[in-house]
């Protein structure tokens, strides 16, 4: 018997690193996955993976730096499954630009995607999860909501206001829906090789007491872990799973 069996989990930004280690844990554990991602081989082939492996899952293709992405996510988990119990806000888009060098647009869609998406989600779910009286919402911030030098302004912005949205989406979603959000430190992932992959890192590791990057499943147990009744009595915190770089 799985952790989340019967549960439906919409996981966004599942095609690729810690949504996609995610997406799978969730399918192992037994719950239904709503697969979310701009690409859509990816999206099918992770969709197609878990239903192979004797899973339920859709994809749906959706870009979050498009405001209406939110709600055909949502609208689609509802016609394949009529209801959602989980969701793991974890799309995310990096920016490298300093500010006197980044437009208002690209910005804007660094927030649209990275906070703004999980905002507009998560007023779509919540009502569904409030009228069932149980339901898990888990968001992916970032070590960059703790200090500026881990990002670049729009990134670390982004990331800052998802741990206020956390903290007050917690506050007011109690008590039957628990949020809490993941503050990853550098994880292998679709991102990290945009800036260089590993080999970029070499700061973050000196500094870890661990000396390695992370992988995408140590992030997906930690959301598996808030996604269950495991974590009952946990609230509005925010988790850093970093290698302890800033201890």
């Amino acid at each position: 018997m799985g952790k989340l069996d019967g549960k439906v989990a919409i996981v966004t930004g599942s095609t690729s690193g810690m949504g996609r280690a995610t997406a799978y844990l969730f399918a192992k554990e037994g719950a239904k996955v709503v697969v979310t991602g701009r690409n859509e081989a990816r999206a099918k082939e992770v969709a197609d993976k878990i239903i192979a492996d004797g899973g339920e899952a859709i994809y749906v293709i959706a870009d979050t730096s498009d405001l209406a992405a939110p709600q055909k996510i949502f609208d689609e988990t509802m016609k394949a499954f009529g209801t959602v119990d989980i969701l793991f806000n974890n799309a995310g888009q990096l920016s490298l630009k300093p500010i006197l060098d980044l437009s208002l647009e690209e910005f804007q869609q660094v927030m649209n995607v990275n906070v703004t998406s999980a905002f507009l989600l998560t007023k779509l779910c919540a009502p569904v999860m409030k009228a069932k009286g149980e339901g898990h919402i888990i968001n992916t911030s970032s070590v960059a909501g703790c200090a500026a030098h881990w990002g670049p302004v729009a990134y670390c912005t982004s990331k800052h206001a998802m741990n206020g949205l956390t903290k007050s989406m917690a506050l007011e979603l109690g008590p039957e829906i628990h949020v809490n959000g993941i503050q990853p430190g550098a994880i292998r992932t679709a991102m990290l090789d945009s800036v260089g992959g590993e080999d970029a890192m070499g700061f973050m590791k000196e500094r870890s007491p661990l000396h390695r990057i992370g992988e995408g499943e140590e992030i997906a147990t930690v959301a598996l872990f808030l996604a269950t009744k495991d974590s009952s009595f946990i609230d509005g915190q925010l988790i850093r799973v970093d290698g302890g770089v800033d201890i």
